[in-house]
């Protein structure tokens, strides 16, 4: 073969290298940028993985047993562990589908701890973790360490995080968070409860109807007010990123907002030891406590007290 038809060829394989690489480029990063786009569209991170099945346990292995009874003590908390919980809650009712549901994700959280909680001022273990919630998400009671349903829910949330190393950032945790909030209108989240038929899984006097698909939002049998529900950044994104269920006609920032002012304007049990969280400062200015409560079923509550509230320009 000529040499020149020899140069010829080579330039041609060049070109069409260079076509390839540049295309795949362009598919890549047009992938990419539809995939962030759909994050940002939705709010929410999606998994790194998928969590293990628990149909997936080996029935021969001595932890398959803990495990599946981890399961249960998560998902009905409010009947296993009766005496310990003060309402009708369950830790599914905030984390759904076992704790594995991408928003609201307990996959991974074993791998966090242990962590130092400035609210207690103190290091957490992942059973010190499970407590804080017992006593005020659940309004209740702490479950002693060294007995078996703490033992099966530490060993339910392990197998669920399994594949995931200690301390890697697992983003989907923090998503239940509005950063900046719509001065809210509690009058028309009164308005939106009823609109959104929300009334259906919690009752029209937010008593709930199930503690797993419409766990109780005020009242006796709901979380107390020391709780992270009982903050409006943390009700306000929980609010956004869950409901309606289904994901059908989304709500507003405005609309979550709303939503999560009147909820939190209710009545609720009381947590006891507000003066004693955060001891070294930096307490978060949206804890919505008794006080304010009543400041907002009034129509005397500054709403600017609390720093993520963005002013209504009217």
């Amino acid at each position: 073969m000529k040499r020149s038809n020899m140069l010829k060829i080579s330039l041609l394989f060049v070109v069409l290298t260079l076509i390839f690489v540049a295309c795949s480029k362009d598919k890549n990063e047009n992938a990419q940028t539809e995939t962030q786009g759909n994050q940002q569209e939705t709010g929410k991170e999606e998994l790194a993985y998928d969590p293990p099945s628990l149909e997936d346990l080996d029935e021969d292995d001595p932890m398959t047993e803990m495990i599946q009874y981890g399961e249960k003590v998560f998902n009905e908390t409010n009947t296993v562990l009766a005496e310990e919980v003060g309402n009708e809650l369950s830790c599914q009712s905030c984390h759904a589908d076992g704790g594995k549901d991408k928003v609201s994700s307990m996959v991974g959280v074993t791998t966090q701890f242990p962590q130092y909680r400035p609210r207690e001022d103190a290091v957490f273990t992942i059973q010190d973790r499970i407590n804080g919630c017992m006593l005020r998400s659940m309004n209740g009671e702490k479950i002693d360490h060294e007995s078996k349903e703490m033992r099966a829910i530490v060993a339910y949330l392990s197998y669920i995080s399994e594949g995931i190393e200690t301390g890697e950032d697992i983003p989907w945790r923090m998503q239940n968070t509005m950063e900046e909030i719509p001065e809210p209108n509690v009058a028309n989240g009164e308005a939106l409860y009823e609109e959104k038929n929300c009334m259906t899984c919690h009752a029209t006097d937010g008593s709930g109807i199930d503690p797993n698909t419409g766990p109780a939002l005020w009242g006796e049998n709901s979380f107390n007010d020391g709780a992270g529900m009982g903050r409006m950044s943390k009700m306000a994104g929980f609010i956004q990123n869950n409901m309606p269920p289904g994901g059908e006609d989304p709500l507003t920032d405005q609309e979550a907002a709303d939503l999560a002012a009147f909820i939190l304007s209710k009545e609720r049990p009381e947590w006891e030891g507000h003066d004693d969280d955060w001891p070294k400062g930096d307490k978060p200015t949206d804890i919505i406590t008794k006080e304010r409560k009543d400041k907002i079923k009034e129509g005397t509550f500054d709403w600017t007290e609390i720093e993520a509230i963005v002013p209504s320009e009217e």
